[in-house]
């Protein structure tokens, strides 16, 4: 449980290139995915056999129960953290899984996608960063497809943060807003995709995706100035299910 709880931490308040013990990490380089374990001691788990993304195939049908969303309440600040734009949202939206309640916490965005739907990479991908009580993780994943402006996205992106910068809303943005009409989903057991990467993250992948604008697309990346999608990781023996 300490483990879960500390994870939480890393991935809700870590700055922009440090976390744990002040190890830096990138996408690039030295201190690239392929070092991530190598950086440090609370890092380890960056190199388990349960890591995320990955591609998504091979599906085993397990007729999955329906996700309750209950998202009602919006969202408080968006920040840059050096690896992602993300959205604080307020207490009060949950989802139920396995019976279990995870409160939303947080949602942000990877270009292009990180995990991949039978080998294919879509433009860009929203994680809605969920936790229960204990500390474990649920992440809701869903695909972007380049097409029509995206209204939460053009909400977010009026007040989009340069690094560092963190900035209180002033337009609510409804977490409904980054969810597919439908929810029809693919479920795996992973991990964060960041460091720690700590394992045991209920994985949910919308089937549906939304879609943003190139422009909306293109101001992210001006933003963060390089890619930030983890490679693909080994699925190894897990199911993923349908």
């Amino acid at each position: 449980m300490k483990r879960a709880l500390i994870a939480v931490g890393m991935l809700l308040f870590s700055s922009f290139a440090f976390s744990g013990n002040g190890a830096a990490w990138d996408y690039t380089g030295d201190t690239g995915p392929d070092n991530w374990a190598k950086l440090s001691p609370e890092y380890g788990a960056c190199a388990g056999s349960n890591q995320s993304p990955i591609n998504l195939a091979g599906f085993i049908d397990a007729k999955l129960e329906p996700v309750f969303f209950k998202y009602g309440a919006g969202s408080s600040e968006i920040l840059n953290n050096g690896h992602t734009v993300q959205v604080n949202t307020l207490p009060g939206s949950t989802i139920a899984v396995d019976g279990i309640e995870f409160e939303l916490k947080q949602f942000h965005f990877h270009v292009p996608s990180e995990n991949q739907i039978h080998g294919k990479s879509y433009p860009m991908e929203g994680h809605l960063v969920h936790a229960d009580n204990d500390g474990n993780l649920a992440v809701v994943a869903v695909m972007v497809t380049e097409g029509e402006e995206n209204t939460a996205l053009a909400k977010a992106w009026a007040q989009m943060p340069e690094k560092g910068e963190v900035k209180a809303l002033t337009s609510d943005i409804s977490p409904l807003e980054i969810l597919p009409k439908e929810h029809d989903y693919y479920r795996f057991n992973g991990s964060l995709t960041t460091p720690p990467c700590s394992e045991g993250v209920r994985w949910l992948v919308m089937k549906q995706p939304i879609s943003a604008s190139k422009a909306q697309i293109d101001q992210f990346l001006q933003v963060m100035h390089h890619h930030n999608n983890r490679p693909i990781q080994s699925t190894n023996a897990r199911p993923v299910l349908e």
